[in-house]
C-alpha cells in the first residue's frame, strides 16, 4: 500500500512539473516568417452537381521560438465561397494562432458549388487568398478552385504557361455549347482556330511570370505566322470573348486578362459580330499581320480597342469605345480601312484615334523607323469628351505624300488645336484630308447618352442622312444591330437612326 501512494505521489510530482514547465519563448521579430507547404491550393475538382471538397495544407515555424500569428483570414471573409479551419479551429478569421518552436499547424479549406447558379454567383475559377498576419508581416496561400462545367483549355492547371495549338495547317472548331476557359497563353500555328456563333470565351487573366513574356497580365490568344482566328458570330448568336470574373463588382473592369494578338505576318483573321471586352488591349495586329473586323464591339480596355503595327485592318459597322488608350492607334504606317464605325473617347485623356507613319525605339526618338501609312475612314464617327480626337504624327511633316496618305470621308470628327499645332501642318486638314467632314462640338446632339455607353444616334443627331452609300468593295446595307440602311442618305456611324 506504502508503494501505491508512493508511485501515485510521484507520478503527480511529474505530472505538476511537466505542467509549470514555461512556454516556448514567442518571438516578435519581423524576420521570423512563416513557411507554406505550397503556394497555391488546388481544388481539382469541376463541378457539374452541387458538391463539396475539402483540401488541407501545412504551415511550418522553423524558428528556435514559438510564432504568434495575430490573424488568418480569408480575403472574402463573409462573402468567401470558401470555409476555413486553423488547426482545429472553424471560421473564415481566425485570431491569436500560436505555432510552436519548429513545430507546424494545419489548415484546411472547404468550398461548396452549384454550377446550376448563375457565373455572378458560381463563376469558373474562384480565386481567394488566406492571408497570414504575423509580426508585421503578411504572407499569402492562394486557394483556387472550379465552379462550372466548361471547357478547360488546355486545361485547368495552365496559368502562365505557353501552349501552341497546332492541326498541321487544317481546322480546330470550337462549337461546344458549354463555354471556353482559356488559360494561360494560347499559341495557334499551322492552324485555323474557328469559333462558331454563339459560343462564349472566357480568359482567366492575372499578373504572371514567364520566360516568354516576363512579368505580364495573363491570358493572351496569340496567333503566329501561320495561324488565324476565324470567328463566325452572327447578329442573332454573336460571339462574346471576355474575362472569367462575372461577379457583379467585376463585369466593367478593364485589364482583367491580355487581350487577341495578331502576330507577326499572321494574315486573314475575321471577326463577324464578335464582342471583345474586359482586356489590357481589344486586338494587336503586329507587323504584316492583317485582321477585318464586322459587326464588332470592343470596349472596356485598360489600352487601346484596336491597336495595329505596320499592318493591315478593315474594319465596318464596329463600336469601340470605354477604352483608356486611345480607342483606335495605328503605328508605324500600314494599310488600314473603317467604314460605318463609331469609335468613341469618353473621360480619358487619350484620344478616340491616333496615326504615325513611324516608330520610336528611345524616349528622345532619337533612333526610329518610317513606314508609309494609307488610312481612309468613310462615313465614320470619331469623337468624344477632349477638344482633339484625333491625333496625326508624319514623320515627314507633310513633305512626303505617298508616306502619309490620310483620308476621311463623310466623317463626324472633333478636332480643335490640330488645326495650329505642328506649326500649321494641319491647318487645312478640314479642307483637304477631311473635306467632306462634319467638325463636331460638345454642344452638338450625336448620341442618345454616351455617359450610359449608348452611342444610338440622338433623335437630333448630326449624324443622320449625312453619309453616302457604300457599294464597293462591298456593299453594306445593314447597320450593326441589322437594321437597313437609308439607300440614299445613310446616317453616319455603326448606328442607323431608328424611329
Amino acid at each position: 500500500m506504502k508503494n501505491y501512494i508512493l508511485t501515485f505521489f510521484c507520478g503527480l510530482c511529474l505530472v505538476t512539473v511537466f505542467s509549470c514547465q514555461q512556454p516556448d519563448e514567442i518571438t516578435t521579430s519581423s524576420d521570423a516568417k512563416l513557411e507554406f507547404e505550397l503556394d497555391t491550393l488546388r481544388f481539382d475538382t469541376v463541378f457539374t452537381e452541387l458538391g463539396s471538397a475539402t483540401r488541407f495544407f501545412k504551415v511550418y515555424n522553423r524558428n528556435d521560438k514559438a510564432v504568434q500569428i495575430s490573424r488568418v483570414f480569408l480575403e472574402g471573409e463573409n462573402n468567401s465561397f470558401f470555409r476555413m479551419n486553423v488547426d482545429g479551429e472553424p471560421g473564415n478569421v481566425v485570431e491569436d494562432v500560436l505555432v510552436l518552436a519548429n513545430d507546424s499547424i494545419y489548415i484546411f479549406a472547404e468550398v461548396t458549388i452549384d454550377p446550376d447558379q448563375p457565373l455572378s454567383s458560381s463563376p469558373f475559377v474562384i480565386e481567394e487568398n488566406v492571408v497570414f498576419e504575423t509580426n508585421d508581416n503578411v504572407q499569402k496561400v492562394l486557394l483556387e478552385a472550379w465552379g462550372q462545367n466548361a471547357n478547360y483549355f488546355p486545361s485547368r492547371f495552365n496559368r502562365a504557361i505557353p501552349t501552341v495549338l497546332t492541326c498541321n495547317d487544317q481546322e480546330v472548331i470550337w462549337d461546344d455549347p458549354k463555354p471556353y476557359v482559356i488559360y494561360g497563353e494560347i499559341f495557334i500555328d499551322s492552324c485555323m482556330l474557328t469559333v462558331m456563333e454563339g459560343t462564349k470565351i472566357y480568359v482567366h487573366g492575372g499578373i504572371a511570370r514567364n520566360d516568354v513574356f516576363g512579368v505580364f497580365n495573363d491570358g493572351i490568344l496569340y496567333t503566329l505566322g501561320r495561324g488565324k482566328l476565324n470567328f463566325k458570330g452572327t447578329l442573332e448568336n454573336p460571339i462574346i470573348i471576355q474575362g472569367d470574373r462575372l461577379e457583379t463588382p467585376f463585369q466593367d473592369d478593364p485589364g482583367q486578362w491580355f487581350g487577341i494578338i495578331i502576330g507577326r505576318g499572321s494574315k486573314g483573321s475575321n471577326f463577324e459580330h464578335t464582342i471583345i471586352k474586359n482586356s489590357n488591349i481589344g486586338v494587336y495586329v503586329d507587323s504584316a499581320g492583317s485582321a477585318t473586323l464586322k459587326n464588332t464591339q470592343i470596349f472596356n480596355t485598360a489600352g487601346s480597342g484596336i491597336l495595329a503595327y505596320q499592318s493591315s485592318v478593315t474594319a465596318e459597322n464596329s463600336l469601340i469605345y470605354n477604352n483608356f488608350g486611345n480607342s483606335v492607334q495605328l503605328i508605324k504606317g500600314g494599310n488600314y480601312r473603317f467604314t460605318y464605325c463609331t469609335i468613341a473617347s469618353y473621360g480619358v485623356d487619350a484620344s478616340a484615334l491616333a496615326m504615325s507613319n513611324f516608330f520610336c525605339f528611345d524616349d528622345a526618338c532619337n533612333n526610329f523607323q518610317t513606314n508609309p501609312l494609307r488610312a481612309n475612314f468613310v462615313n465614320s464617327i470619331i469623337f468624344g469628351s477632349s477638344s482633339d480626337e484625333i491625333i496625326l504624327s508624319d514623320a515627314f511633316d507633310g513633305q512626303g505624300f505617298a508616306q502619309f496618305e490620310v483620308n476621311f470621308r463623310n466623317c463626324i470628327v472633333k478636332v480643335d488645336d490640330l488645326l495650329e499645332q505642328q506649326e500649321g501642318l494641319y491647318a487645312d486638314f478640314l479642307s483637304r484630308q477631311c473635306g467632306t467632314c462634319i467638325n463636331g462640338v460638345r454642344t452638338d446632339a450625336l448620341f442618345i447618352n454616351p455617359s450610359d455607353d449608348d452611342f444610338h444616334l440622338d433623335t437630333l443627331s448630326i449624324a443622320e442622312g449625312q453619309a453616302l452609300p457604300v457599294f464597293s468593295p462591298n456593299a453594306i446595307s445593314l447597320d450593326l444591330e441589322g437594321n437597313t440602311r437609308d439607300t440614299q442618305m445613310p446616317d453616319i456611324g455603326c448606328y442607323e437612326y431608328q424611329n
